[in-house]
């Protein structure tokens, strides 16, 4: 009776974050304590600036290193002036500083920052600290669940910087806003009986960025499916669409696939 009732209390947590695991933000709730998460992200972008695909690689570790703090270290490679190679990399990390929890909610507050180096050339207006940028970000995070359905919103500070040898173009903005907002829902299974069953989520997220020193912004839309499987693989796959934008971009259609792996206490 005592481990039926451990595998239903760990089937209802498993349940409720696999519905936080979004694809293209992070919500304010932390990988498991004493866990390593290794992640591979890849995406293919339509280049605006001329023929040809962008491909950017990304592989990230995540170390929860308790209930309320995680870190991440990612580096950044991409086929940029059709030479593939190592572009750069970037840190993350999060603190979860607030927790209310219900029988089926709980509401999750978070800070987080990033610090990210990158060796290409600045090709866009946009501020991107994830493919494009050196720079550092500092943001807040929140992340309602009820019942099924995870919504989660952030806002954040980007300041961005030189990359090594070339120098930040004279006419962009260095500072920008970047806000997001993310709806997920479990569709299967209907009802939690295993942690070994595979969750399937769906998901649509609106990223945007408004650039400080001359108001200049842009907004996509991105939905996506994810499968959790054994509690422990996750498989991401999406599609992200500008609906507007006054910012000159490099690439801004294009497909993401990850690919995640979660070990639990290797830490502890």
């Amino acid at each position: 009776m005592r481990n039926l009732s451990i595998l239903l209390l760990l089937g209802i947590s498993l349940n409720s974050n696999a519905q936080e695991l979004f694809v293209m933000t992070e919500p304010a709730s932390n990988a498991p304590a004493g866990s390593l998460g290794v992640r591979v992200g890849q995406s293919l972008m339509k280049n605006e600036f001329g023929s040809g695909t962008m491909y950017n690689l990304s592989p990230e570790i995540t170390w929860g290193i308790n209930k309320n703090l995680m870190v991440r270290g990612s580096s950044f490679l991409s086929n940029e002036s059709n030479k593939f190679g190592l572009k750069g990399g970037g840190a993350y990390a999060k603190y979860r500083f607030l927790s209310v929890d219900d029988l089926q909610s709980h509401f999750r507050m978070a800070v987080f920052g990033r610090y990210s180096y990158n060796n290409s050339a600045i090709h866009q207006e946009a501020i991107d600290l994830t493919s494009g940028n050196s720079g550092y970000e500092a943001g807040l995070v929140a992340t309602q669940l009820i019942h099924k359905v995870a919504i989660s919103s952030s806002v954040s500070y980007v300041r961005a910087m030189n990359n090594d040898a070339y120098d930040f173009p004279e006419l962009s903005g260095k500072s920008a806003v970047n806000y997001t907002f993310s709806v997920g829902k479990l569709m299967y299974p209907k009802k939690y009986t295993s942690f070994k069953q595979t969750n399937i989520n769906a998901m649509l997220e609106f990223v945007g960025q408004t650039i400080t020193e001359n108001g200049k912004s842009y907004l996509d839309v991105v939905p996506s499916i994810q499968f959790i499987i054994n509690s422990q693989a996750r498989i991401d796959l999406a599609y992200k669409k500008e609906l507007y934008s006054s910012v000159h971009r490099y690439s801004t259609d294009g497909i993401f696939l990850k690919l995640e792996y979660t070990f639990f206490n290797v830490t502890k």
